[in-house]
């Protein structure tokens, strides 16, 4: 066989479409828009700060490491760089500092993304990766959550304040009732547009629905990781609260407190990092709804998306492998 007859097989899924990288994924940026905007809103000069310097800094690793390390063509203008970029940004604090962002930002692109070989080959979220390396290393910065448009018009200095998880885990800890917590809390109007501390991109519900909405009328994304992640979450936080209503909050605090609608709708649906099969993709979803319930309940972080969809992204090779569609061609025996 000739070299120019050789087939080329890459990493899946294969699909085949009018659909581009660049296309999908200036629609995901196009649907974060929303989210963005309220994190200017409530965040101000902080969330310009740490969204602007997270993507460039994604852009500006990527290039060098394609250019100069793995001796490619970059693919800088594809998008997927920009996107990993508010990703991260979304995830941690308004007033995080720039180098903070920095290293996050050669975390996952660095090592989540390019060390495996670049867009299509990471086995894990990047931005997730990034978000999760300055968890670990950076505990005090990365639990330092700004308040909500008192501190719009500060940086390093804005004023700090739990969010609601955090009030809640706590209280809880402390032994206090579940009616007390609620009051130390925004009402479920304010959570829903917004007013309330947490990262830049997970605050506002509404936003990132409307964003979700935009992605399933473009058919960027479908509808069974997100329906499968929030279901779950509904399903099981909402078993635990009618057991005992004094310890656990309601299906509706858990929704809209946290980044469960963010993980659902902007991460947990990457293309790359999750299962090619409709049956697969709620199968991971139940997974990542039940591991975010366990550790937010029972676990020692108030929070537990970032760990639930990275510890899923790490189990999507063996769902696809035992959840695989009907071959074309295969012979049913009937009896």
């Amino acid at each position: 066989m000739s070299p120019n007859n050789l087939l080329t097989v890459s990493h899946s899924p294969h699909v085949f479409g009018s659909e581009s990288v660049q296309k999908i994924m200036y629609r995901v940026l196009l649907a974060m828009v929303p989210a963005f905007a309220v994190s200017l809103i409530f965040f101000g000069v902080g969330a310009l700060i740490v969204t602007g310097v997270a993507v460039v800094s994604c852009l500006v690793f990527e290039y060098l490491i394609a250019r100069f390390l793995l001796k490619v063509k970059p693919t800088l203008w594809d998008g997927s760089a920009a996107v990993t970029g508010v990703l991260l940004a979304f995830n941690v604090p308004s007033n995080l500092p720039v180098w903070m962002i920095v290293v996050g930002s050669l975390v996952a692109i660095g090592i989540a993304k390019m060390s495996f070989g670049g867009l299509g080959k990471n086995p894990f979220n990047p931005a997730l990766a990034g978000r999760i390396f300055l968890l670990v290393s950076f505990p005090v910065q990365m639990t330092s959550w700004p308040k909500a448009v008192e501190s719009r018009f500060a940086y390093l200095d804005a004023t700090t304040g739990a969010t609601p998880l955090g009030i809640m885990k706590e209280g809880l800890k402390n032994g206090q009732p579940m009616v007390d917590l609620l009051k130390d809390i925004p009402d479920y109007g304010q959570m829903f547009l917004g007013n309330m501390s947490g990262s830049l991109g997970e605050i506002s519900a509404l936003a990132l629905l409307l964003g979700g909405l935009y992605l399933l009328i473009k058919k960027v994304i479908t509808w069974h990781i997100p329906v499968s992640i929030l279901s779950t979450v509904v399903l099981f936080t909402g078993l635990m609260w009618l057991i005992n209503p004094d310890k656990f909050a309601d299906p509706l605090f858990h929704l809209l407190a946290g980044g469960v609608i963010l993980g659902a709708i902007f991460m947990a649906t990457d293309m790359v990092t999750s299962p090619m099969t409709p049956v697969g993709q709620i199968i991971f979803g139940v997974g990542i709804g039940l591991i975010t319930c366990l550790i937010r309940l029972f676990g020692a972080y108030p929070e537990g998306v970032s760990f639930a969809i990275l510890i899923m992204n790490a189990f999507v090779p063996l769902i696809d492998k035992y959840v695989k569609p009907k071959r074309f061609g295969e012979v049913v025996k009937h009896g």
